[in-house]
């Protein structure tokens, strides 16, 4: 079967592979969709923490079940479905509090082990999700949209309260949308002038501010000089991390969704005098699956906008350079088999 294959930083190739063995409760994915992440973006350049080369990309996944064997778990031949790409022990602490996302030993697709940049995967059933009702879009878009979805969980926001999220990428913008579904005042922070409109057009978002433009001096404005309650961050900056937490108010909360691989440093007497909440989100749970598609079944948030570059399978290798180009004004690519 063809496949794609990140052999070493900077460098794809097309091959082909065996179909996959199935093991015992596992389900064979006839792969149809497969969105590209910053994850995906960082392990090709080299700068995803936890990886190893060569390795088949792909988490953001929607197919097909052409085979089972075992136990179906209510799946059958033909199901349109979604991957849940978070392969957990389902024994340690975090696991046993249902924080899967979060698993001491967690193995994600295309990151820790192969993921389905390929014509077909084999997956636990019980990481598959029937989307009947939703396109092949909608449902590659359920994790990178979960993943958001999460970060506003872990927030907790309240209705009417300012909400700060540092990153206009899918990540970020995904943030946007569920706080404001929670009734967030939302502020989108970003450098760039034209994913910054995006924001206010697809994610409603409520005000915006350019972090090149005194970001310090506008949030002050745009809160009576309160700052706002909850900050995430999704931007996977060092700089922007440590300066997220000048931009939260006495009693706040910071959240790093974004991930970055390097050490962060903030001042203590800073954080201790607003004792702040400092919270990581990583990835996403079932329950938070089920979020995004009541949403998306709602036509609370619009995939067809979201989604604005393509490419089939096998030309795929020839258009991911440009993906990493801010100019191209990539927000989502989405790769069709």
């Amino acid at each position: 079967m063809k496949t794609i294959v990140c052999e070493r930083p900077d460098r794809f190739v097309l091959t082909e592979t065996d179909a996959p063995v199935l093991g015992p409760g596992e389900a064979l994915v006839r792969i149809r969709r497969i969105g590209i992440c910053g994850t995906d973006l960082h392990a090709y350049k080299g700068n995803q923490p936890f990886f190893e080369y060569p390795r088949i990309l792909g988490h953001e996944l929607a197919g097909t079940v052409e085979r089972i064997e075992g136990e179906t778990h209510g799946l059958r031949e033909g199901d349109q479905v979604a991957v849940i790409p978070y392969l957990a022990c389902g024994t340690c602490a975090a696991c046993r509090l249902g924080k899967t996302n979060c698993c001491s030993s967690l193995q994600v697709l295309g990151v820790h082990c192969d993921g389905g940049m390929r014509e077909r995967i084999a997956v636990p059933a019980t990481h598959l999700i029937k989307t009947a009702g939703l396109t092949l879009d909608q449902s590659a878009a359920l994790e990178p949209l979960a993943i958001g979805a999460h970060a506003v969980r872990r927030a907790d926001p309240q209705p009417g309260d300012s909400v700060l999220v540092i990153g206009a990428g899918p990540i970020g913008l995904g943030v946007m949308a569920f706080a404001k579904r929670r009734g967030a005042r939302v502020l989108a922070m970003d450098i760039n002038e034209e994913r910054l409109r995006f924001c206010r057009e697809w994610a409603g978002a409520d005000e915006i501010v350019n972090a090149l433009n005194d970001p310090a001096g506008r949030l002050a404005e745009l809160t009576g000089g309160e700052f706002p309650a909850i900050v995430f961050d999704a931007t996977g900056s060092k700089r922007s991390m440590e300066a997220a937490f000048g931009y939260t108010s006495h009693g706040g909360k910071l959240v790093y969704v974004g991930l970055v691989r390097a050490d962060l440093s903030f001042s203590d007497p800073e954080f201790h005098k607003r004792e702040l909440t400092l919270l990581g989100s990583r990835n996403a749970t079932p329950e938070d699956f089920g979020t995004v598609m009541d949403a998306l079944r709602g036509g609370a948030v619009d995939v067809d906008r979201y989604i604005t570059h393509r490419s089939p399978f096998e030309e795929m290798i020839g258009r991911f350079e440009s993906w990493l180009k801010p100019e191209t004004g990539v927000i989502k690519a989405m790769v069709e088999l």
